[in-house]
């Protein structure tokens, strides 16, 4: 059976969906976000995060370390792996938890993705994808309950200096998926250095019945040690205050229905 690369399987989660929820990190994305605070998804390849810190000199790497100096950051897995991991979780779920596909990019790995979304809906997991809409697969999309999506910034030519990708194709795509019926949640991460056009985000994003929500998530630098321990470089943004965030979040995020 074929596989993929997965960086991480995260039980319990409260920030990745309603409920609780069993997070699969797929490893790769298309997108180059200046920001990214997961650093070790974006390649499509497996690779080695080293903590010298934590090193003792045993001589013993390609044994794997036990203290966490050297890391291989990418697991290939088959969708009977995945599943088996999601499955065991399904009594925590309750009523509104459930899986959330993220990474990279789940729909960069649309084969394996479209698999454990068949097998979560024959067994009744509710389930979410976390994409940048850059790639569009109607077909997977339709099989999703949950959609969350980012629209990071609304000029394309500032988007792809900040992300390596323009946005029209991530636009077209929104209202793509407006039609499907499927509930969106929308995010702008706000990095205080870009002007990133919260206001005219908001205003397309309102034009849109199925976008039940609008999210802006302050950045954090809580990725600097895994670009470190990549040997990536690593831009660091200002972390907006807590009164930026609550004037934008009264001025923009919404709720359909609230404003």
């Amino acid at each position: 059976m074929r596989e993929t690369l997965v960086t991480d399987i995260r039980k319990s989660s409260f920030h990745d969906g309603p409920g609780v929820r069993t997070v699969v990190f797929f490893k790769g994305c298309p997108l180059r976000c200046t920001w990214c605070h997961n650093p070790e998804c974006l390649s499509f390849e497996k690779e080695i995060m080293k903590y010298p810190e934590k090193c003792i000199g045993c001589g013993k790497c390609a044994d794997g370390c036990y203290l966490g100096a050297r890391v291989e950051c990418g697991k290939n897995m088959t969708a009977d792996e995945i599943f088996a991991e999601i499955i065991s979780d399904k009594e925590y779920f309750g009523r509104n938890g459930g899986v959330t596909f993220t990474g990279g990019e789940p729909l960069a790995h649309s084969e394996m993705l479209g698999r454990l979304l068949d097998k979560c809906r024959e067994n009744r997991i509710n389930c979410a994808v976390e994409t940048s809409l850059f790639i569009w697969n109607e077909e997977i999309l339709k099989k999703c309950d949950l959609v969350m999506a980012d629209l990071k910034i609304w000029d394309s030519a500032l988007h792809e200096k900040y992300t390596g990708v323009p946005n029209e194709i991530i636009k077209e795509n929104f209202v793509k998926l407006n039609t499907l019926g499927i509930p969106i949640i929308a995010r702008t991460p706000i990095i205080p250095e870009i002007e990133q056009g919260t206001d005219k985000i908001s205003d397309f994003l309102k034009g849109l019945k199925n976008v039940i929500s609008y999210e802006l998530l302050p950045y954090h630098p809580l990725g600097k040690a895994k670009y470190d321990a990549l040997g990536k470089d690593f831009t660091e943004f200002s972390v907006p205050s807590k009164e930026l965030m609550k004037g934008l979040s009264e001025k923009y995020a919404y709720v359909q229905g609230k404003t």
